[in-house]
């Protein structure tokens, strides 16, 4: 066992957590950079507000794994540094910290921000959200980059403009019910995912509003499907893949100590335009 090459992904359970995007992504990029440094990941689903197994479970026990990675952490900072304490090394995907943590994400704020700017270079004024789950870095980063370009522009945001889908799709669609028969309806919307955006396509069609004649809309992701779905979908597009194999490609190098601590990456995202948005003044 001392010279096995075992490292855990940790991922949090989550709705239809095995048929999703995320997941797989991640899973796709750990794996593919494990193939090529010949080791083996075990993959450990966690509870998402119960993180007491992340110091007690058997696939994270020291002398057994050489490393850890967590997808994500759904805001549970304090039992990360719990774990850290043990001293496997780890890494986390998808949040940024100012702490002596290893991490690797994207700029969710700024990710927001341009999808906001980008609405307002349409003609939209009325820009609504659907943010995501407001526990983990990523859906308050991106409900804090929405803010922060509303503000930036001079636009009001009506207290029903925001709602909370959580990343999933019933309260997505319940929360898009609310944006669409508001008295002041928004021209547009933000929603946090593309899983949740499609939620939003679905409930503009029964009520009889068109997208993107009625209704501009943006997601987050770039899902497979938001390509395909009814009206192809305006997304940001973020390197999960890239940012899997990068984690146990960092992490691996931490082991081996051949890599300065803290490692601190940030990648680049993409606004994917499509045919869910349009020029206010054409609808």
């Amino acid at each position: 066992m001392a010279d096995s090459k075992f490292y855990t992904l940790v991922i949090p359970r989550f709705e239809d957590v095995f048929h999703s995007f995320f997941a797989s992504e991640v899973i796709k990029g750990v794996t593919a950079a494990a193939s090529r440094l010949k080791a083996d990941i075990l993959i450990h689903i966690t509870e998402r507000h119960k993180h007491a197994d992340w110091t007690t479970s058997e696939s994270i026990r020291a002398g057994y794994v050489k490393g850890v990675i967590f997808a994500d952490i759904d805001g549970d900072k304090k039992k990360l540094l719990e774990f850290m304490k043990s001293g496997i090394p780890c890494i986390v995907m998808n949040n940024y910290f100012s702490e002596d943590i290893n991490c690797i994400a994207i700029d969710n704020r700024k990710a927001a921000m341009d999808v906001v700017e980008y609405l307002v270079k349409l003609g939209h004024t009325k820009i609504a959200t659907i943010a995501g789950d407001l526990n983990t870095q990523a859906g308050e980063a991106r409900l804090e980059g929405y803010r922060q370009a509303m503000a930036k522009y001079g636009l009001a945001i009506p207290r029903q403009y925001i709602q909370e889908g959580f990343f999933l799709r019933t309260p997505a669609r319940a929360a898009a019910r609310v944006l669409l028969n508001l008295e002041d309806k928004p021209t547009a919307i933000f929603a946090a995912s593309d899983v949740m955006a499609l939620e939003v396509i679905d409930e503009a069609r029964a009520e009889g509003m068109r997208i993107p004649w009625d209704l501009s809309l943006v997601g987050f992701d770039d899902n497979p499907v938001a390509g395909y779905s009814q009206v192809r979908l305006t997304t940001v597009s973020q390197p999960i893949v890239e940012m899997g194999r990068l984690a146990l490609e960092k992490l691996n190098q931490i082991v081996a100590e051949r890599e300065k601590q803290p490692v601190k990456v940030v990648l680049p995202t993409k606004l994917v335009k499509r045919e869910s948005t349009l020029v206010l003044n054409r609808q």
